[in-house]
C-alpha cells in the first residue's frame, strides 16, 4: 500500500430524511440500513481499508458522535478522528483534514467520501480510486467522480464536462439540484453526470485552492499549523472551528477553480438519501415489497418498504407505495411520494413530543 494515500470519511450528518431511524443522537451512518450486518460507516471504512493504510483513514464527524465512531470502528484511534465542535458544512472540515495530513505528510493524496453511500461494484470503485490517486499525484488537479445518470433525478447535483476521448475530463460547470424539465434536458444532452460528492486531490493542490478561493478560512485554520497532530490540536479546533464560514466545498472551491476534472464511473451507486433510494436497492418480493429487519405478511399490498425491529411480526393489508418504519416507541407511515415531507415532519414531532424523538 502507498503510505501517501489518505481517506477522509465524512460522518457528521444527521440524515433527517431517514427519520425515525436516523436521529440527531444516532444518525443513519451508524445504522445497518441495508440489513447486511454492518453499518454504513463500517462498510465505507472496510472498502477503503483494502487500498489505503488503516492509519491513514481519518473520520470527520461531530464531536458528539466520537464514541459512536470508536465503538463501531475499534481499529480507529482517537488521533484519526476530526471532531467538529460545530456544523459548518464540508469546506472547513476538508481544510482541517488537509492541514492535518500536511503536517504529517506534505506529499499526501486524499480521497473525500461520505460515510453513508451504497456502492455495488466495489472492485471497480477501488480501481477508479487508484486511477484518480495516480492522476492527482502527478497533476495539480481537483478531481471528482461522476455517476452516469439513470433517470432525471432532481435530488442530485449535475456536472457538465467537456467531451474528449480521455478517461478523465475537464469540468465545464456545476448545477445544483435542477427542476425536472432541466434534469430531462441534461440527460438528453449526454454530457452531464451526477455529482457523487467523492473528491480526490493532493494535499498541495487543495491547500493552494483554499488559499486562493477561501483565503480567510485558510488563514483561520493555518493558525493551528503548529498544533495539528499534537495534544493541543483539539483545543485549537474547539476555539476556532465555529469561527469558520459555513460553506460547502462545491460552492467554496469546485465551482470557482479552473483545474477541476471529472472521472465518469460505472459502478452502481446510490447516496441513500431517502427511504425511496433505500427501497430501490433492497431485494423485493413478487409484489415489489421490501422488508428490513422484521417478518412481514403482505396481503393485497404492493411497492412498500417496511423497516421494523429484528424479527417483529407485521401484517400489511391493502397498502400500496408506502413507507412503514418502526423504531422503539415511534412508527412512521408515509406515502413514498411524500417522503420529502419527512424533514418537515420531524419539526412537528419535535414540537409535539420533544427532542428525545428526533
Amino acid at each position: 500500500m502507498n503510505n501517501n494515500y489518505y481517506a477522509i470519511i465524512m460522518a457528521g450528518g444527521v440524515g433527517s430524511r431517514f427519520w425515525p431511524i436516523s436521529t440527531q443522537e444516532f444518525p443513519k451512518q451508524f445504522h445497518d440500513m441495508l440489513g447486511t450486518g454492518n453499518t454504513l460507516i463500517q462498510n465505507t471504512y472496510q472498502r477503503f481499508k483494502s487500498i489505503i493504510p488503516s492509519k491513514n483513514i481519518l473520520i470527520a464527524t461531530n464531536k458528539k458522535y466520537e464514541q459512536l465512531v470508536l465503538n463501531q470502528l475499534p481499529e480507529v484511534s482517537s488521533n484519526q478522528l476530526l471532531l467538529e465542535p460545530a456544523m459548518r458544512n464540508t469546506a472547513p472540515c476538508i481544510l482541517y483534514s488537509a492541514l492535518k495530513i500536511n503536517a504529517e505528510n506534505p506529499d499526501g493524496v486524499m480521497v473525500i467520501a461520505p460515510s453513508d453511500h451504497w456502492i455495488e461494484n466495489e472492485k471497480e470503485f477501488l480501481e477508479n480510486i487508484a486511477t484518480a490517486f495516480n492522476f492527482c499525484s502527478k497533476k495539480e488537479a481537483l478531481l471528482t467522480l461522476g455517476i452516469q445518470p439513470t433517470s432525471p433525478n432532481t435530488g442530485y447535483g449535475y456536472i457538465k464536462y467537456k467531451n474528449s476521448d480521455k478517461d478523465i475530463k475537464t469540468v465545464e460547470k456545476f448545477t445544483e439540484k435542477p427542476n425536472l424539465e432541466t434534469a430531462e434536458q441534461f440527460l438528453k444532452s449526454g454530457d452531464y453526470l451526477w455529482n457523487a460528492g467523492i473528491f480526490i486531490w493532493s494535499v498541495k493542490s487543495i491547500l493552494k485552492a483554499f488559499k486562493t478561493y477561501l483565503p480567510e478560512m485558510f488563514q483561520l485554520f493555518s493558525k493551528g499549523n503548529c498544533f495539528y497532530n499534537t495534544p493541543d490540536e483539539a483545543n485549537f479546533i474547539k476555539n476556532n472551528y465555529a469561527l469558520s464560514q459555513n460553506i460547502s466545498i462545491d460552492f467554496g472551491i469546485m465551482e470557482k477553480a479552473s483545474n477541476v476534472f471529472i472521472m465518469p464511473v460505472n459502478f452502481d451507486w446510490n447516496d441513500l438519501g431517502t427511504w425511496g433510494s433505500l427501497y430501490s436497492k433492497l431485494s423485493k418480493d413478487e409484489n415489489k415489497n421490501a422488508t428490513v429487519g422484521g417478518k412481514v405478511v403482505f396481503r393485497n399490498a404492493h411497492n412498500n418498504i417496511v423497516k421494523t425491529q429484528n424479527n417483529k411480526r407485521v401484517v400489511i393489508q391493502g397498502l400500496n407505495d408506502y413507507i412503514v418504519v418502526e423504531k422503539e416507541d415511534v412508527i412512521l407511515i408515509c406515502p413514498k411520494n411524500k417522503e420529502q415531507d419527512i424533514k418537515e415532519i420531524t419539526n412537528e414531532v419535535q414540537k409535539a413530543f420533544g427532542n428525545k424523538y428526533v
